[in-house]
């Protein structure tokens, strides 16, 4: 799976924007997050066709970027998540970025991205969606 992710100046329309590029794309938004930061918007989602939205938010002249994820299902209790952790932390693969993508009926998907990808999906493999 692939995440998108847009840095930009902050504004009070830079969401509405955003959203107004990929859907005149005809594209459908799976997840959305933002983050304001001074100054910055950092916004982070996923989409059912990556390569028209990320065609779409450049041509609107958004600075999106790109990265592989793995997809992973956890039972959703506390600590699943820190058991996730330990175990990238014992294999010594550092992570860039842990979101929860959806939770409910006893268990949670989770996105993890790291530099060391392929090693990573060995990993998780037990757990692993796709």
């Amino acid at each position: 799976m692939r995440q998108i992710h847009v840095v930009e100046e902050a504004g009070a329309d830079v969401i509405a924007e955003l959203i107004e590029a990929i859907a005149a794309a005809g594209v459908n938004i799976e997840t959305l997050d933002s983050e304001a930061l001074p100054g910055t918007l950092v916004a982070r989602l996923t989409v059912d066709r990556y390569d028209d939205a990320m065609r779409a938010l450049n041509q609107a002249g958004f600075h999106a970027i790109g990265e592989d994820v793995l997809l992973v299902r956890l039972e959703d209790r506390p600590g699943a998540l820190a058991e996730l952790a330990r175990r990238f932390h014992a294999a010594g693969i550092p992570l860039r970025s842990v979101r929860i993508i959806r939770r409910g009926e006893g268990s949670g998907i989770v996105a993890v991205s790291t530099p060391r990808l392929e090693e990573a999906r060995e990993l998780v493999r037990d757990v692993l969606l796709g």
